[in-house]
């Protein structure tokens, strides 16, 4: 993207922040690593430590970029219910479908329930959660 930009052009990306507040996937990793700690292998959270601050200032601060910053965005994530929730951890596609779709039944209903069992359950049965995205950006 560097090379792409005119000197004085502006280079830019956003990342999920799978580690902190991407909540509704933080829910499920904590519940399956505490069930099963093999599966922090496949924890965004861990796989991507670039989708940090940190990091990510620093990658454009190594490209030669300046005027570098960072900020979060913050999208309300509501779901219905549990189910609203629960039922696209069951398409099997992408690592935290997929795993769940690995497990047993058995070993499934145990993630559910753990799940279940530590999100922000509203009276009314909805659940509100944030999904964090991380902004940098950069001069050439």
């Amino acid at each position: 993207m560097v090379q792409a930009v005119r000197k004085g052009g502006t280079v830019a990306a956003y990342v999920w922040d799978y580690a902190g507040q991407m909540q509704l996937m933080r829910y499920f990793w904590d519940a399956a690593v505490a069930l099963d700690p093999a599966a922090c292998t496949l924890d965004e959270g861990q796989r991507f430590p670039l989708c940090q601050p940190e990091p990510l200032r620093q990658l454009f601060q190594t490209a030669q970029l300046g005027k570098v910053g960072v900020r979060s965005i913050d999208i309300p994530t509501t779901f219905r219910d549990f189910d609203d929730y629960w039922s696209p951890f069951l398409g099997g596609q992408a690592p935290a479908p997929g795993y769940a779709m690995s497990l047993s039944e058995e070993r499934r209903v145990a993630l559910r329930e753990q799940i279940r069992a530590t999100l922000p359950i509203a009276p009314d049965g909805s659940i509100h959660c944030i999904a964090r995205a991380w902004a940098v950006r950069g001069v050439r």
